[in-house]
């Protein structure tokens, strides 16, 4: 089986500070992680300044400020970024960002990123989907909030510039936490069935089950959020795993992707000497005595070292004469 692609996502859980940054980079790292993932963004570009803030963000950020300003303070700015894939790419680890307007799209495809993530937010937003395509670049795009119509939709502004093989959808949903009753995971498979592309699941869910069932259900790429610490203020920390719990979920994901296996039934390496100890073979129910014929009173299956005849053969042995004499238990 092909290796899911892990994505951590820091987000903007670095509340602005690029050493905290760069602490997330290592923890993604020990993790086990394949990339991860920040957010590009000019406040003025993406939020009026009387933007309100969703009601996950009133409860976790200064009740005080509108959006605008709390993602002023969420910035990296264009040397940040540098430094971070300086950083990333010291470790071996893929660095990745998602854009929010067009400015921050340049300034990532500048800096020659392998990929373009483009939020759940942004699936309508025409203008910033064609730039992102035009760069002709792998894209990942969550679906969180999204009918199949608005997916199709911005499928077609993709389709004149990147191939499908370059495309993952991501299945999500945009409340932080999202409740399990509403994750609809199977709405994952629903999206493969429909564009014929690659297939994930960004989770926004409390804990590490529903990233690891997707994989399960064949998710090739998984998207989460991670923080140093749930206690810090800032609008995602309390949905996010903390470094321990990224771990067990990168290790519970590597564990499903070796237990889904190839899909063709046989004997596994491991089980193999175990067969001749778990099945049974046909032996004397009693003492059975030279010439006497085999019935279903004096024969039975046991199991048995060394293992004799498979019982599946039991109606050819049934109604044979005994060649010799045999005791109880003794192999046909």
């Amino acid at each position: 089986m092909k290796k899911v692609y892990i994505i951590a996502e820091a987000g903007v859980n670095h509340n602005g500070n690029l050493d905290t940054a760069k602490a997330l980079i290592d923890e993604a790292y020990k993790a086990g992680a394949d990339a991860v993932k920040f957010q590009t963004f000019k406040a003025k570009n993406l939020a009026s300044k009387t933007a309100q803030k969703a009601a996950y963000q009133k409860q976790t950020t200064n009740a005080n400020q509108n959006q605008y300003q709390m993602l002023k303070q969420l910035e990296l700015s264009y040397n940040d970024h540098i430094q971070l894939i300086s950083h990333a790419k010291s470790l071996g680890i893929d660095f990745l960002s998602t854009a929010f307007d067009i400015d921050s799209a340049n300034e990532l495809f500048s800096l020659n990123l392998k990929a373009f993530k483009i939020p759940s937010g942004e699936i309508t937003n025409l203008p910033l989907l064609r730039t992102i395509a035009k760069f002709q670049k792998p894209i990942i795009l969550s679906t969180g909030m999204a009918t199949m119509d608005e997916i199709a939709a911005a499928m077609r502004v993709f389709k004149d510039y990147i191939k499908l093989e370059d495309i993952t959808i991501l299945h999500a949903n945009t409340e932080y936490p999202t409740p399990f009753c509403d994750v609809n995971l199977l709405a994952m498979n629903s999206i493969a069935k429909e564009f014929r592309v690659k297939f994930g699941y960004s989770d926004h869910t409390l804990g590490i089950a529903v990233p690891i069932a997707a994989v399960a259900l064949g998710a090739t790429m998984i998207e989460k959020h991670f923080t140093l610490d749930k206690n810090q203020p800032g609008p995602d920390h309390k949905a996010s795993l903390e470094p321990d719990e990224l771990k067990a979920m990168v290790e519970g994901i590597r564990a499903i992707e070796l237990a889904l296996g190839d899909g063709i039934k046989r004997p596994s390496p491991s089980e193999i000497k175990n067969i001749n100890i778990a099945r049974k073979s046909i032996v004397a129910k009693c003492d059975i005595a030279k010439g006497e014929i085999f019935t279903e009173q004096n024969i039975t299956t046991k199991r048995t070292t060394p293992p004799g005849i498979n019982p599946m053969r039991w109606d050819e042995i049934i109604g044979t004469i005994a060649q010799k004499d045999y005791k109880e238990d003794e192999i046909i």
